[in-house]
């Protein structure tokens, strides 16, 4: 496909605005750090929640979500708990309010906040720098190749070559596109640091609101109710989920029930349920230090964080959904216009998207879409790309190296070091064919270490930071190990067997199955490291719990913290804060199958939904927000009493 002008004239006039904005925003980024990484915590909750959304809007999930919606319709609305999304709900109810109130720059430097300055607490430091800075430089490297590769199905080299005044072999095309968009991402983001980001993003998600609107209203009009119900199988347009997923596909469809047995996704209900425990644990263990992190620190107020929290589902799922839903209904209309086969002769359908794109979309909106997909790139490129440098400028040269450092000379370091960071992961991106699995290893380890460590340091006042750096360590070596140890199984019918025979070709079973066993040892490692060491020191646990006030296992906390100041009270909340959790999850799977009913007419359930979300929204309101507000009012003059509120 060649773009016209139109198009063409479109996706230039994105990238220009992008840097204007970097250029516009520098001399208010450039005041201090706060400034810098934050945004001089000074924007507002719903800007920062449209940032947020966009970074989340990006093209190889939305890739993998066509494909999902496509096979499993609209039961795929479950499949994203892999990661999960509920996790956004946990942040909304309470754990936003929390880590706002720490009032720090960086994950790692929270450390600090909850287990002081000791040895262990340095090892703690050390360990969240280094995870911060490998998921980083991965993000960034897969960002790299991925915007190249497909960036190059809309922009042939043949095509482009005409106006470039050099030869680039075949094999580096999709480098040399992911090298240029790469480059104005982050020059913005360098220039503008979080205000660019966020500016950027908000110009951003309204191109993606516009695409996402325009896809669903052209599958609408093209694709009839009727044709897609004689497409699909039964129990495809249901969210109801059964024991087993029993989903068969007939004709030209038959190779969708070889990739659903490779997912693992056939007994439907034990998925389902471990894909919920895994999220709890993960989601209860907060966000992971990246910009996700960064927003919430960004907020105003720990009640505009969780309010920035709970509107990502609000901004996100509609637009997105209504795109995914848009492009499902006409690859399954269209299947046999679509070239999803590869090389080797088979049917790869997460080609579905770029391909549904060059088929469907006409001139004018096509400039729009890949304007709107390549914004997403950028958004999440450039909200990671901001976060090493906050890693590595206050957490090791302003720490380490050079503790007096003026903001003019760590605003500079932080232009060397996006420049840097951003050229490491663009180098990694050009061995990706060979280090592929590599990276997934490493990631998949360190977020397999992650979750134990991240959840007992919010609930129980004897966890200290050998015991973080133990539980963590323990927990990312037994991610490394146990895939080589489960390498050599897979799932089917819901039995683990081994991959020999007919069963050789069978992806590897799915880390979600062998969760429980790296939980276990991860929390092995907290408990004896913890024990290993004398306890955090009292006056960093009471500040601690003064300051954040979280609920869990802080009885002989709160003891010596209400005998030194009577009017503090014990957080007693978390049954009303699980119970909003339970609601809020139910509220956010309504604004997933909205949209996707829409798109497909399916008059009884999206009027179901609509009612669902209509009733979980009342509720949220009452025991949600209406108390978050009263406790937010209560815990303000709590620290004005005691001089203990964030210094402005």
């Amino acid at each position: 496909m060649k773009l016209q002008p139109i198009d063409i004239f479109i996706i230039g006039l994105y990238l220009v605005a992008m840097i204007v904005i970097g250029l516009i925003l520098k001399k208010r980024a450039s005041k201090n750090m706060d400034a810098y990484f934050l945004g001089g915590k000074t924007l507002p909750f719903y800007m920062l929640g449209l940032s947020n959304a966009s970074g989340q809007f990006d093209i190889s999930g939305t890739m993998w979500m066509v494909t999902l919606a496509f096979i499993y319709g609209i039961k795929s609305a479950w499949v994203p708990w892999l990661w999960p999304v509920f996790n956004q709900i946990f942040l909304m109810v309470y754990l936003s309010v929390w880590l706002r109130r720490s009032s720090v720059l960086t994950g790692a430097e929270w450390i600090q906040t909850r287990f002081g300055k000791n040895k262990g607490a340095t090892l703690s430091h050390t360990i969240v720098v280094i995870y911060a800075l490998i998921g980083v430089l991965g993000f960034l490297s897969y960002g790299f190749i991925g915007v190249g590769k497909f960036m190059e199905i809309f922009f042939p080299w043949d095509f482009v070559s005409q106006y470039v005044p050099f030869d680039i072999p075949a094999e580096y095309v999709p480098h040399a596109y992911g090298i240029f968009f790469t480059a104005i991402a982050t020059i913005y983001v360098m220039l503008g640091g979080m205000l660019s980001i966020v500016w950027t993003d908000v110009v951003q998600f309204a191109i993606m609101t516009v695409a996402g609107i325009t896809i669903a209203v052209i599958a609408m009009m093209k694709v009839s109710p009727e044709t897609i119900s004689a497409i699909v199988p039964a129990g495809w347009d249901s969210l109801v989920p059964g024991w087993t997923l029993d989903l068969h596909w007939t004709d030209i469809f038959s190779d969708a029930n070889e990739k659903i047995m490779n997912d693992q996704y056939g007994l439907f209900g034990i998925f389902i349920m471990m894909m919920l425990f895994k999220g709890v644990f993960n989601s209860m263990a907060g966000p992971a230090p990246n910009y996700d992190m960064q927003k919430i620190l960004s907020c105003r107020s720990g009640k505009e964080a969780a309010l920035m929290s709970g509107s990502v589902p609000v901004i996100l799922l509609i637009p997105r959904y209504l795109m995914i839903m848009g492009f499902t209904i006409l690859a399954l209309a269209f299947f046999k216009d679509l070239d999803l086969t590869t090389k080797t002769g088979a049917i790869d359908f997460e080609l579905i998207l770029p391909n549904a794109i060059n088929q469907f979309v006409p001139v004018g909106v096509c400039g729009l879409l890949l304007a709107g997909l390549l914004a997403a790139f950028m958004s999440t490129f450039a909200s990671t790309a901001n976060a090493a440098p906050a890693y590595i400028v206050n957490d090791i040269y302003k720490k380490y190296i050079n503790p007096n450092a003026s903001n003019k000379t760590m605003i500079r370091a932080s232009y060397i070091v996006t420049v840097a960071v951003v050229v490491i992961s663009v180098a990694i991106g050009f061995f990706v064919q060979s280090v592929n699995s590599v990276l997934q290893w490493i990631t998949s380890a360190l977020y397999g270490g992650y979750i134990a460590a991240n959840l007992l340091k919010w609930h129980w006042w004897r966890f200290n930071g050998n015991g973080y750096f133990w539980g963590m360590i323990t927990g990312i070596l037994a991610a490394m190990v146990c895939p080589f140890i489960f390498d050599g199984y897979t799932m089917v019918d819901g039995h683990f067997v081994e991959r020999v025979g007919e069963y050789a070709n069978n992806a590897p079973m799915l880390p979600l199955f062998y969760f429980p066993v790296l939980l276990v040892i991860s929390l092995i490692g907290c408990i004896v490291g913890t024990y290993s060491a004398p306890p955090v020191e009292d006056e960093t646990l009471e500040r601690f719990y003064i300051t954040v006030r979280p609920w869990g296992f802080w009885k002989p906390v709160y003891n010596k913290v209400v005998a030194k100041y009577p009017q503090v009270k014990a957080n007693k909340n978390f049954k009303r804060d699980m119970f909003n959790v339970a609601v809020g999850i139910i509220w956010q799977m309504c604004l997933t199958i909205i949209p996707m009913y829409i798109v497909i007419r399916e008059g009884m359930p999206l009027l179901t939904s609509i009612l669902i979300l209509a009733i979980t929204t009342l509720v949220l309101k009452k025991n949600w927000y209406d108390k978050m507000s009263k406790d937010e009012v209560e815990y303000n003059a709590l620290m004005k009493e005691l001089n203990l509120g964030e210094k402005k």
